[in-house]
């Protein structure tokens, strides 16, 4: 797949998640086989431009091209100054939120409420187009509702703009992530432009993917939730979609050492105290793998410093390892 001067050997992204896709969790998820990563969303407001949650959300040190800066709002003018300030910022691909279908977003005209007016959209993706020096995609749903699918239309009028590739999630915004993935709108957006498309929605296996890759046609497939419950993911799809035997699940040293290096390094991006609320959020989806082991699993979600919090965790992998 090729967006503008980026080609990806590997078609394998990951879904931008506000509170997941940190510096942190891109990195790991690069190493595990993804070949795109696209930061949280950032309000393209210019009040909230340099809030210490924006800021980490603009962290990308150390990473490899392409940096993928995720941009949320309603307003053209906004969006447009957005695009510039952060391309000029370091960010070598602008990505557009048509997608998110959190009420407080949507409330604002932003994120999948953007889906409601094709008219509007189009002006948003000219504005954003025109102000931006590096190539802008687009991330948006398969509509508002059922009875309202636009997404080809969207993704005609995002082609005509010059926006350069789009993902596609199968569901609409009334859906947020309730009931299944429609892929039959995401073949009808690949039929509708010839810019890359990224299928997006429930692929959470090997088989999934094959199957979403042939029902959509799509250039590549965006992993989200599955992708924060078991990031190895990306290589045993990689190694389907290549034909190649498929890696098993780490085993439990493998995984031990995987997610203490990930909670280690949350704590050093952000600090003692918010370090640690942010790494129980991995400490739940270990506890979603792993069988729970009562003696330890409450501690180690109600830990408070990150020394303890650690601690906790060799003592939880210790448990689940005794017969």
């Amino acid at each position: 797949m090729q967006i503008d001067r980026y080609t990806f050997a590997r078609e394998l992204a990951l879904a931008p998640m506000a509170g997941v896709t940190d510096r942190v969790f891109r990195k790991h998820c690069r190493v595990l086989g993804a070949a795109m990563t696209t930061g949280e969303m950032v309000s393209s407001r210019p009040d909230l431009r340099s809030t210490r949650k924006s800021l980490k959300r603009l962290d990308f040190s150390g990473e490899p091209e392409p940096r993928v800066v995720q941009i949320a709002g309603g307003d053209a003018h906004d969006l447009a100054a957005a695009a510039r300030v952060n391309a000029d910022a370091g960010a070598d691909i602008i990505d557009i939120n048509f997608g998110c279908p959190a009420k407080k977003v949507c409330r604002k005209a932003a994120g999948s409420a953007l889906m409601a007016d094709a008219d509007a959209a189009a002006r948003i993706f000219d504005a954003v187009v025109a102000a931006s020096p590096v190539p802008v995609t687009l991330k948006m749903r398969t509509g508002v509702a059922a009875d309202r699918i636009n997404a080809p239309l969207i993704a005609r009028h995002a082609e005509d703009a010059g926006i350069a590739g789009l993902a596609v999630h199968g569901r609409t915004r009334d859906q947020q992530y309730r009931g299944m993935a429609e892929y039959v709108t995401i073949a009808a957006v690949k039929q509708a432009v010839t810019i890359p498309v990224w299928a997006n929605g429930d692929i959470d296996s090997p088989d999934k993917a094959l199957a979403v890759r042939a029902a959509t046609g799509a250039d590549g497939l965006m992993i989200g939730r599955a992708a924060c419950r078991r990031p190895w993911l990306f290589g045993q799809i990689a190694a389907a979609l290549e034909g190649r035997p498929i890696p098993p699940e780490p085993d439990l040293p493998a995984e031990h050492e995987w997610l203490a290096g990930l909670i280690e390094q949350i704590h050093d991006f952000y600090g003692e105290e918010q370090g640690v609320r942010i790494a129980r959020k991995h400490i739940a989806w270990l506890l979603e793998r792993r069988p729970a082991h009562p003696a330890t699993a409450m501690a180690l979600m109600q830990a408070e410093g990150s020394v303890r919090q650690r601690r906790l965790l060799n003592s939880y992998f210790a448990a689940i390892d005794r017969p």
